[in-house]
């Protein structure tokens, strides 16, 4: 996207700010158009003569182009780790963890570190925290029990 005094065409196709049609116009009187409404004047094509040009409220392009940016991101997996004899400040303390990671777009993947025989204790612990955050969450697949831990990712709702 070419923005004000980058358009170097002769001549462009004026669009004001609310989508009316303003014809052919010379570049240097849109541009002054632009500064004068204090707006930005974007090319939209460069493909037809003469170029499609618009005039944009200034910073719109920038924030545009920012919000793609941050669509385009992938969606991070965050580890919490947990033991089953969590007391319960800490089981509170993890769970806004997880909240404020899945609020902020990232997955969540809950470990719960065990030795012995804590695997029913692990997977109780777990099911407790997935209903805590159901609201804003969703689990990607069943509790997972293997060897020294049990594992669940939590997915955001989007």
């Amino acid at each position: 996207m070419i923005i004000n005094n980058k358009i170097k065409a002769a001549e462009v196709q004026l669009i004001g700010i609310d989508g009316e049609d303003l014809g052919i116009v010379p570049t240097s009187e849109a541009l002054a158009m632009a500064k004068k409404l204090k707006v930005d004047l974007v090319c939209t094509s460069l493909m037809s003569s003469p170029p499609p040009c618009k005039l944009v409220r200034a910073g719109a392009v920038k924030e545009e182009a920012q919000q793609a940016r941050k669509r385009e991101q992938k969606a991070k997996v965050k580890e919490i780790r947990l033991t089953p004899q969590i007391e319960e400040h800490d089981y509170e303390t993890k769970k806004q963890q997880a909240e404020r990671i899945l609020r902020a777009g990232d997955a969540v993947l809950l470990v719960v570190r065990i030795s012995g025989k804590e695997g029913e204790k692990a997977k109780k612990l777990l099911e407790e925290l997935l209903r805590d955050l159901a609201s804003i969450g969703v689990k990607q697949s069943g509790i997972q029990l293997s060897g020294k831990q049990a594992v669940v990712q939590v997915n955001p709702i989007a």
